[in-house]
């Protein structure tokens, strides 16, 4: 997503991205790029005419041959992808990807694209639910990955869509985020299997504040695609020991309130 604006608050007209993938992603990103870019967009399961006042829907080869390309496909479809529209990336293109995850993709891009196109690695920390509001003031992590381009890409994104710009590297990002998303759609997706939950239902709600947060938390992943817990849980090489920590600490808590409640184990007296 780079694409440095010539006035501070547009691209010149000439300006082309080709958007790959238009799920609800690539809508997201359409929706606020048009004002912006002219956008050209390729998806294979999008009737042509179907993709709205935002973006053009066109070929794959024409997607691909713009100056700027935009990969908002799931991780594991990312190596196809990227063999697909090689061929097609004019020298001096940059492509970018948006994926969840940063080391896996960043190594795809770096192996399978012609050595004169530059590569950056992108993760909006956001979606479609926590950006209903507007994008302005989210998190965006940026990882050059091969060019010179990246700090005028983090600008754009940084003046013109106001994101909040984070310059890290796939590795730092992978780390953190195994803990940060890991854990977060972990425990969603234990809630989702545990409902119906209690205060939740309709009537008389008795619910604490607490527990309400927990469960917007858990509202705004709920409906993602299985793709994203897929990559997030089994595309980060940091996310296994992340998740072997907290299951064992969960086993172990439970050790302890069983033996808590054991016979003969202490019994917390009343006070009278």
């Amino acid at each position: 997503m780079s694409f440095p604006p010539k006035t501070p608050a547009r691209f010149a007209p000439a300006r082309t991205v080709g958007l790959i993938g238009f799920g609800a992603f690539g809508r997201l990103i359409a929706h606020h790029l048009a004002p912006h870019a002219r956008l050209r967009a390729y998806d294979p399961v999008v009737a042509a005419d179907a993709f709205g006042p935002d973006a053009e829907g066109v070929d794959l080869a024409t997607a691909a041959a713009c100056p700027f390309v935009i990969l908002a496909t799931p991780v594991p479809t990312l190596r196809t992808v990227a063999r697909a529209i090689a061929p097609h990336l004019r020298p001096g293109a940059l492509v970018a990807d948006v994926g969840s995850v940063k080391v896996v993709p960043a190594a795809i891009l770096r192996a399978e694209l012609p050595a004169q196109v530059d590569i950056l690695a992108t993760h909006p920390l956001f979606g479609p639910q926590s950006a209903r509001d507007g994008i302005a003031g989210l998190t965006v992590a940026v990882c050059p990955v091969r060019g010179r381009r990246s700090l005028r890409a983090a600008a754009f994104l940084r003046r013109v869509l106001g994101l909040a710009v984070v310059v890290t590297t796939p590795e730092a990002h992978d780390r953190e985020m195994a803990a940060v998303q890991g854990l977060t759609h972990l425990i969603a997706k234990v809630l989702v299997r545990m409902e119906p939950l209690p205060g939740r239902a309709g009537g008389r709600r008795m619910t604490t504040r607490s527990f309400e947060r927990i469960m917007e938390a858990v509202d705004m992943v709920r409906h993602d695609a299985p793709e994203v817990f897929s990559a997030i849980e089994r595309q980060n090489p940091f996310a296994p020991e992340v998740r072997r920590r907290f299951f064992a600490l969960a086993a172990e808590l439970e050790a302890e309130l069983d033996a808590a409640d054991a016979p003969g184990a202490p019994r917390l007296a009343l006070v009278r």
